[in-house]
């Protein structure tokens, strides 16, 4: 659920112009530009699949950007898939996988070291056989040798959300996932990916970290990978935020959006406006919105993201989505926000639209 920003921003510059636990200082609907009557159509709403959509990934073709992809998951519990679409919203049947066990949270990362060069990946996670699955892009094949084992030796698994990491530094890759149920610390498990002389992917657990209220699940997970963090959604609690590389401290760092939401938090993206700035998008599943926080946090205060704006839209009950800030071709010229809806299909939204004044504040 996250584009690779520190990667992706480098190669299309041209293109884009003590730590403490808080509160969002502004609760929902209390100073902050919401209308109700206003609800924001998509653009495009992609073919529709077999079972039940869940979580939107956006791979960027560097090349021509206007030939990227989106990949979703469907959570069919034997007759799951990961469907592909086209720009334009038409399913490609020749790139997307089918009758995978209950696939749910997907995320694609740039620059993956395999056998001698750099390649593009996503990962999602199988949660009907407690597996995460790498997959190559844009060719859309299995380099996992049938899967990866996640949450090994605990009696708690079912893997549902999952984030990738490029700590660009070190030229390394990680995965972060989460699960149906686990303990009040410790609730995410890290892992880092690495392919041998092969082309065989394998993960080796870093760290075990993250809190957990346990009033529901933890599945929605986002990484910006040039600030270095993570965030996650406590649902009906609020947004956590921790240090995203294995080597920082496990101290929370934020929790937000504690207030507001009708009642899941869900799906969570990140659009950067600059290396520093733009907006974190939470969905409030139940109501049909999403809410809006300054990336940045406040002038002094960066672990204090307040809400800046409430957007209804037209999708239903939202559970993942993906944003890009980078201009794709004709129609998305200032980036696209992708998100699913339970009609089985993913809307795509102009970023202007979901943003409208927040880009001139």
């Amino acid at each position: 659920m996250k584009t690779c920003y520190s990667y992706i921003i480098s190669l299309f510059v041209l293109s884009l112009i003590s730590c403490k636990s808080h509160q969002s200082s502004a609760p929902a609907g209390d100073s902050v530009q919401s209308n109700e009557a206003n609800i924001v159509q998509p653009t495009i709403v992609t073919d529709t699949t077999f079972n039940d959509t869940d979580d939107p990934a956006i791979w960027i073709n560097r090349t021509d950007p206007s030939k990227s992809l989106i990949l979703g998951t469907d959570k069919g519990d034997s007759t799951g898939g990961i469907f592909v679409f086209n720009l334009e919203g038409k399913l490609d049947k020749t790139k997307s996988i089918y009758n995978l066990k209950r696939p749910n949270n997907i995320d694609i990362e740039y620059g993956f070291d395999y056998k001698g060069k750099k390649i593009d990946i996503a990962v999602f996670t199988e949660r009907g056989r407690n597996m995460i699955r790498v997959i190559s892009l844009p060719d859309m094949k299995f380099i996992d040798n049938g899967g990866i084992e996640v949450f090994k030796g605990d009696s708690l698994q079912d893997p549902m959300g999952i984030s990738l990491y490029k700590n660009v530094s070190k030229d390394k890759i990680y995965a972060i996932v989460g699960r149906k149920t686990g303990p009040f610390d410790k609730y995410l498990w890290q892992y880092e990916l690495k392919a041998n002389s092969k082309g065989i992917v394998s993960a080796k657990k870093v760290r075990e970290f993250g809190r957990f209220s346990g009033k529901k699940e933890i599945e929605a997970i986002v990484v910006d990978d040039s600030l270095g963090y993570v965030y996650y959604s406590d649902e009906t609690v609020g947004i956590r935020q921790y240090y995203a590389s294995p080597d920082s401290s496990d101290k929370e760092l934020a929790l937000f959006a504690s207030t507001g939401v009708t009642s899941d938090h869900e799906g969570l993206s990140i659009y950067p406006s600059s290396k520093n700035t733009g907006f974190i998008i939470l969905s409030d599943q139940q109501a049909n919105k999403f809410h809006i926080f300054s990336r940045e946090g406040n002038a002094g205060d960066p672990y204090n993201h307040s809400l800046l704006k409430i957007v209804k839209v037209a999708s239903v009950e939202s559970d993942g989505s993906d944003v890009t800030a980078l201009p794709l071709n004709g129609t998305f010229q200032k980036g696209l926000f992708v998100v699913m809806s339970t009609d089985k299909t993913f809307h795509y939204y102009r970023w202007e639209d979901i943003a409208g004044d927040l880009e001139k504040q």
